[in-house]
């Protein structure tokens, strides 16, 4: 079975890449929600998965084949100039259109609201979870399975950007204090009645 997915994914890797990515990122909404709501908001984890599968996983694709031809290999120097690289421009770039790429899609006035508020702790909070993924990524995995392992790594990184989307600030500090305790956390409810 392993060996049969594997072979599907070295014959379509750009398909089956883009797919598992796109699945597990909307599945980080979906647990976000699990742990924050009764109701589920499909409404909600349509526009993450719109936003997943039309930028997130596609760009991923690209991105990686294009680090892997600039800087070939797994030597230290080449893994490195990837991981900085990745850091300072695609985490940027990858935050801002989740922020601003799902307010577009709720159909916000000011679709950059949430990305002035919560773009900074958000970027400072992945610096301490995906330049270490990515190291991981780019040492052990092979090129065909790297937007699939990006996309398992992001999906925990999906719930937290979606927890800080509906009530939090970005930052660890709250999404620590969420996962201690989730019932506690302003639901998406009481955040619009305060509004």
């Amino acid at each position: 079975m392993r060996q049969a997915i594997l072979c599907k994914m070295r014959r379509f890797p750009w398909f089956t890449n883009v797919t598992l990515y796109g699945c597990l990122f909307a599945s980080g909404d979906l647990v976000h929600q699990c742990f924050t709501r009764r109701d589920l908001d499909w409404r909600q984890t349509r526009n993450v998965a719109v936003v997943a599968f039309s930028f997130h996983g596609n760009f991923s694709y690209l991105w990686m084949r294009s680090l892997e031809r600039c800087f070939p290999g797994r030597a230290v120097s080449m893994v490195l100039k990837k991981v900085l690289l990745d850091q300072t421009v695609a985490a940027p770039l990858a935050t801002s259109v989740f922020y601003t790429g799902v307010s577009l899609l709720e159909g916000k006035e000011d679709v950059l609201q949430d990305w002035r508020e919560k773009f900074w702790n958000t970027y400072k909070t992945g610096l301490l979870y995906w330049p270490f993924m990515q190291l991981l990524n780019f040492l052990l995995v092979p090129l065909y399975l790297r937007t699939s392992f990006t996309g398992c790594c992001a999906f925990l990184w999906a719930t937290f950007l979606c927890f800080s989307r509906q009530c939090g600030d970005g930052t660890m500090s709250a999404a620590l204090a969420w996962v201690m305790s989730p019932k506690e956390a302003p639901s998406l409810t009481n955040a619009k009645e305060q509004k």
